[in-house]
């Protein structure tokens, strides 16, 4: 009896034993807040923590980030300047007040990447502004930026570090470098992946820049597809969804808003996409959505 009991505890440290050097990487969480009729994505993995878009600047995302806890983010990444998307950084980052000053950031902000969206008047100023008052390092991103979640301080942009297959890859997929892009047509469109498995943030893209988008890169695929544009009849096109083939589906929406997104026919061709309707969320309904991923599996929470 005391020999197979030796055994069994041979076998167990066998199974679970990590070489000495090796990093055992924690799974990357994905959450498309409930902000209401806008659009932020929470990113964490190890302790580190980092936002595209920001929803409304009266949705209360920094009590949201504060009630979980978090205090520091090493990015955020706004796709366009439309309020819906960017005015929760300003909430932020602190409000830019008369004579120069701006209040206090709610949570710290390391670095704040944005696109190169011409567009958005008073809220793409106000953005940049805050940014300024407060130190917070601005850079653009087009396509082929790289960005970090806990490797380096600020993340990297435009090359970033070296992708060995053990930690998650955050690539800008468009706009791409040499278009004139504004509004919607010039959301930033993240890539999140790791191994076989990826999430696809998309904002407000239209569906003249979804076609543009597969142009780019006709092989893409993502098991986790963030609606473009709260499900507006103006994206999600067919030919879109049935490249992307999605496994799961999450429209950012505000309960009773005025648009009537989702649009129906969207709902209609996301079913037909995923092959199960519940596999198609809607923040409005469900509250905020969570993913997990590694590089061996995806799944929600």
């Amino acid at each position: 009896m005391f020999w197979i009991l030796i055994w069994i505890l041979l076998a167990l440290w066998g199974c679970t034993y990590v070489e000495e050097g090796e990093e055992e990487r924690e799974p990357l969480r994905l959450t498309v807040l409930d902000v209401g009729q806008g659009l932020a994505v929470l990113l964490e993995q190890g302790g580190r923590f980092a936002l595209y878009d920001a929803g409304p600047d009266s949705a209360g995302i920094a009590d949201t980030l504060e009630a979980r806890g978090i205090r520091e983010l090493d990015w955020v990444a706004l796709s366009h300047n439309h309020r819906d998307h960017v005015g929760g950084f300003v909430e932020l980052a602190g409000r830019p007040l008369a004579g120069g000053t701006a209040t206090a950031p709610k949570v710290r902000i390391r670095r704040l990447y944005v696109g190169p969206d011409t567009a958005g008047g008073v809220w793409r100023d106000s953005v940049l502004y805050v940014a300024m008052k407060q130190g917070i390092p601005v850079d653009t991103l087009v396509r082929g930026s790289v960005l970090e979640l806990g490797g380096t301080a600020n993340g990297s942009v435009a090359g970033g570090s070296a992708v060995d297959g053990e930690s998650p890859e955050l690539r800008v997929l468009w706009p791409a470098e040499d278009d004139v892009v504004e509004g919607n047509h010039g959301s930033v469109v993240l890539n999140v992946s790791w191994g076989k498995n990826s999430a696809l943030l998309t904002g407000d893209l239209d569906s003249l820049g979804e076609r543009e988008l597969l142009e780019l890169s006709p092989t893409l695929s993502a098991g986790v597809l963030q609606v473009p544009h709260h499900g507006s009849a103006g994206s999600s096109s067919l030919a879109f969804l049935a490249q992307v083939s999605p496994e799961y589906a999450v429209v950012s929406v505000g309960d009773g808003n005025p648009y009537g997104h989702p649009a129906l026919e969207v709902s209609q061709k996301l079913k037909f996409a995923l092959g199960d309707s519940l596999r198609l969320f809607r923040t409005d309904l469900q509250g905020s959505v969570s993913f997990e991923m590694s590089r061996d599996f995806l799944f929600k929470r």
